[in-house]
């Protein structure tokens, strides 16, 4: 088996982590006896020659023929064969897909050679190896030519069902690579008639294997697809090596094969169903759809309806937590999770969120004032499955993350229900012990402004801590003149010349105090370079009394970061007046929306844009045309990535009505 292996030159070679002067061992101790010695080396050999992929190092090509020996190894333990052609899947995979100059020389030799090695393990006695097998000639950039014969026999020879899914993909990958040879015309009449075969996951692996040269088949056989993937026969893709999944991942690959937004499958998803991971799929599926597409919500809406009264605790979660998503588009059913409130059954998660949590977020972002007394009664109790802080997600394809928000971030939607609310969140912040409570609840105060006056007692009371008066200047400085009562103590804090002089020197000017000191205290964090962004927004709200900072910010309106060329612009307009030189930076930051790009500091320049009335106008056709888009104007994943796409919309609209003129009449 390792003839040749200290013929190499290891040390002259790389790997992710370095030299490859290690190769050799971690190869021999996959081979060892030892399950768990050989566990942990396959994963350190996978990880140091593939990582996260992106190039194929030089250590690779020279490994290749020592991976495909351990596999073909009847002596090596399986679980160790079957990471070591992982590996060699990924490395194949990877070859096909990256440019020149990230593939070493080496590797398009070095597979050639081992090809006719691997087209042997497609008859290996193991059907976990021969699904592997199959699995590598699908995905790798061999020309079809060299490896549809020996699919195609296979193919008639196997009776293993799961490794024959693998075939079937493997057939259809095959035979779209140029050049593909004899077999391919024979290979597509074969997949053709698998479209009718008996076997119900036979004919969805035929779906998934010719759907890449005809784009219009999965519409045209929605049934096909829809029969098979809510078949009790779909848990055969567990065992496969090109799949690895269940009902869920299964509804996401299929799914995949849609170029749009095909409601039609996902309500032949959701149609009712005796097996509850079926109804749990369907759900991720219309989530995943209803997070890119604004168009799936009408259809799709009385379907999640539907399954609020679920006897699963998770199908009921998953569709509450839907329909905060919506939020406001899902107003109408705000009954029917109002229903939940008193559902106290828990999901499996580590968490343990409640279907009543989910219906309380639903009615929060509906704006129903139902949720009140269920929050309050969250807020005052010791356990919450809400989360802890704000947590981020990505934007995942057909992906949607079920998740609940911070309560804080619940909060932050009830702006008209504050008044019931304040005195709660003022006897938390009295009995808060945790600096981050506290400046979450805060946050919150700050957001809603003149409404949260009545905490104004405790903000005093935490204006006295070194360690919260922070938060707490931040708070009252959004409260406005209502908390006038904080001048002495803001005054005093911005007098010591310590950390953080500048904030309560700008919050004892919003709160009715004089601009002097803050105009004077921001100069102290100011440097002829930059400016921090915080330090951007305070000189905004003084306006004109900011004037002396005018040729700095001028300058940074060209800076390199997005955020502080916003920042300065619309600090610049707040000062000045100035349009000519700042619409055009509020402007340039928003031009990805016209193909569906959304990134946060477009919603504060979008903000900025409408505040300077109809010097926004060159910007009406971009913004209308974002506004045609059926795609979500997101950045994150989960429930704030729909928050996102409404506060951009709303942000639009708010411009286009303040632009005047013919083209914001068309909205």
């Amino acid at each position: 088996m390792w003839e040749g292996l200290d013929a190499v030159n290891w040390a002259a070679l790389k790997h992710n982590y370095g030299s490859a002067e290690d190769v050799p061992a971690l190869l021999c101790r996959c081979a060892g006896p030892d399950q768990e010695d050989v566990d942990d080396a396959a994963f350190e050999l996978l990880n140091h020659l593939f990582h996260q992929g992106g190039w194929i190092c030089s250590a690779a090509p020279a490994a290749l023929p020592f991976l495909v020996r351990l596999v073909a190894s009847p002596d090596a333990l399986l679980s160790c064969r079957r990471v070591m052609f992982e590996l060699v899947s990924r490395l194949a995979a990877e070859a096909g897909q990256v440019t020149e100059r990230f593939l070493d020389p080496g590797w398009q030799p070095a597979w050639e050679q081992i090809l006719p090695d691997v087209l042997d393990l497609l008859t290996d006695p193991a059907p976990e190896i021969r699904r592997d097998a199959a699995h590598v000639l699908g995905v790798c950039d061999s020309p079809g030519e060299l490896v549809l014969p020996a699919l195609v026999q296979c193919w008639q020879a196997e009776t293993d069902p799961a490794t024959c899914l693998d075939l079937v993909l493997a057939l259809g990958q095959a035979a779209q690579r140029e050049p593909v040879g004899p077999q391919a015309a024979r290979v597509l009449e074969l997949l053709h008639g698998l479209l009718d075969a008996p076997q119900t996951q036979i004919r969805l692996a035929a779906a998934h294997a010719l759907a890449p040269a005809d784009p219009n088949l999965p519409a045209q056989r929605i049934d096909l697809l829809l029969e098979a993937v809510r078949d009790p026969s779909v848990e055969l893709w567990r065992h496969t090596s090109t799949v690895e999944a269940g009902v869920k991942g299964v509804h996401h690959w299929t799914a995949a094969l849609f170029a749009g937004p095909s409601t039609a499958f996902a309500l032949g998803l959701l149609k009712d169903h005796p097996d509850v991971d079926q109804r749990i799929g369907a759900l991720a599926q219309a989530g995943g759809l209803l997070a890119h597409w604004h168009s799936a919500s009408a259809a799709l809406l009385p379907a999640l309806s539907a399954r609020l009264d679920d006897s699963a605790p998770e199908v009921r979660f998953r569709a509450a937590e839907l329909l905060a998503c919506l939020g406001p588009a899902a107003a109408a059913h705000a009954d029917e999770a109002a229903v939940l409130l008193s559902d106290t059954a828990s999901r499996a998660t580590r968490k343990g969120e409640t279907v009543a949590e989910a219906a309380l977020w639903a009615l929060a972002r509906m704006n129903d004032p139902r949720c009140i007394p269920a929050l309050i009664e969250v807020m005052a109790g010791t356990r919450s499955g809400f989360a802890s802080g704000s947590a981020g997600y990505p934007v995942t394809a057909g992906w949607h993350y079920a998740v609940l928000p911070g309560l804080h971030e619940v909060l932050g939607q009830l702006l008209d229900h504050a008044e019931p609310l304040v005195p709660v969140i003022g006897a938390q912040l009295e009995a808060a012990t945790d600096d981050h409570v506290v400046n979450r609840l805060c946050q919150v105060l700050a957001e809603w402004g003149p409404a949260a006056k009545s905490a104004v007692p405790q903000l005093l009371g935490l204006m006295e801590d070194d360690r919260t008066w922070a938060a707490a200047a931040r708070a009252l400085a959004g409260i406005g003149v209502a908390a006038n009562r904080a001048q002495d103590l803001l005054l005093a804090r911005s007098s010591t010349g310590g950390a953080h002089a500048e904030l309560a020197a700008w919050a004892y000017w919003k709160v009715g105090g004089e601009p002097g000191p803050a105009v004077e205290a921001l100069g102290g964090v100011a440097t002829e370079a930059s400016i921090p962004r915080p330090v951007l927004r305070m000189l905004a709200d003084l306006g004109p009394h900011a004037a002396c900072y005018a040729k700095q910010l001028r300058l940074l309106t060209t800076d390199n970061d997005p955020w502080t060329r916003i920042e300065a612009a619309h600090a610049l307009w707040a000062i000045t007046g100035e349009t000519d030189t700042t619409a055009p930076v509020l402007t340039a930051v928003l031009q990805g929306l016209a193909k569906g790009s959304y990134l946060p500091v477009m919603l504060p320049a979008m903000r900025y844009l409408a505040q300077t009335g109809r010097a926004g106008q060159p910007a009406v056709p971009l913004l209308l045309n974002a506004l045609s888009r059926d795609e979500r104007l997101r950045s994150s994943g989960g429930w704030r990535g729909f928050v996102q796409d409404e506060s951009i919309r709303s942000a639009i609209e708010e411009l286009l009505a303040g632009c005047g003129g013919p083209a914001a009449a068309t909205i």
